[in-house]
């Protein structure tokens, strides 16, 4: 008893402070705060700079039934009308393609890194080239399908070209995205399945995609927005075409980077601008289209909890 009374600290009778705040504390957090809310703002005035600008100047072509349903054959860049159906479906067919390809070997990838690879060779070789695949710009990507499909095979400058160098820039960012939700998934989901005698196939099918579902689908997202406005693939694997063209295997197709390149030297003509503001525009509503219906189908697919 006597030790534990000599190793007692002594009590002053002062109130002891046991709220870890001091008047230095308080101001170094209070200038933090400050500090984040100012650099949030900042980064911010661009953005609606950029909305602002976009909207302002493309909005009327939108309330224009024929922009969504004529296309720009026999339009010139003095004469206004026409609209941007074949821009808009082209573009749409060949981000479809792109998402077909490789949101499937996107998220087979993630789930062999996360489940089956981890701490393997192969796993580190996987995960080295799609760290350099994700520094890889738009038209190197490009050189490399046209030097592939064009030189070496022969084919002609169609739209699946363009989806398959697209490809090359989604994948990574897919298959990060996929990578990291998987991650998040709890270990005891899948200790609890495999207590139950449940394979890892099906545990993974069942319990460790369902729970990572709606991480996914916002990385199959940011990874359309991120292929959607590339221009150079574009420019370099497809010519633009004014006319309506549904092949992707056949000719020419119109797509809405390309629709404003073709104007953008022409700004200074009224209708010319028109169009360039407008289909910038119907390109930022496509993928806000895409973002909204993928978080829906995110939330109505979801595992809910009981």
């Amino acid at each position: 008893m006597s030790t534990l009374a000599a190793n007692k600290p002594a009590y002053d009778g002062q109130t002891l402070d046991l709220t870890g705040k001091s008047g230095g504390r308080a101001f170094r957090n209070t200038l933090a705060s400050v500090l984040i809310t100012l650099c949030f703002l900042i980064a911010l005035i661009p953005l609606l700079w950029i909305l602002w600008t976009v909207i302002s100047k493309g909005y009327s072509l939108l309330f224009d039934a024929g922009w969504w349903s004529e296309s720009q054959r026999g339009i010139t860049v003095r004469r206004e009308g026409g609209g941007a159906y074949h821009a808009v479906m082209g573009t749409l067919i060949m981000a479809l393609i792109t998402a077909l390809i490789a949101v499937p070997i996107a998220i087979l990838g993630a789930i062999y890194l996360v489940e089956y690879g981890r701490g393997t060779k192969a796993a580190k070789v996987v995960s080295f080239m799609i760290d350099i695949l994700t520094g890889v710009p738009s038209i190197v990507a490009a050189l490399f399908i046209y030097a592939v499909w064009i030189t070496v095979f022969g084919f002609n400058r169609v739209g699946f070209a363009v989806s398959l160098s697209l490809v090359l820039l989604m994948l990574p960012v897919v298959l990060r995205s996929t990578e990291e939700m998987l991650k998040l998934v709890p270990d005891e989901l899948r200790e609890a399945s495999y207590a139950l005698g449940v394979p890892k196939w099906k545990t993974i099918l069942k319990v460790v995609v369902p729970t990572a579902f709606g991480g996914i689908i916002t990385g199959v997202m940011l990874g359309l927005a991120r292929v959607m406005g590339e221009t150079a693939p574009l420019l370099i694997l497809v010519g633009y075409s004014k006319n309506i063209n549904l092949n992707p295997f056949d000719g020419f197709m119109g797509a809405l980077p390309t629709m404003i390149n073709q104007d953008r030297t022409e700004l200074a003509l009224q209708p010319a601008a028109d169009r360039v503001w407008a289909a910038a525009l119907t390109l930022i509503l496509l993928v806000l289209l895409l973002n909204v219906l993928a978080r829906l189908v995110a939330r109505f697919s979801a595992v809910k909890s009981k």
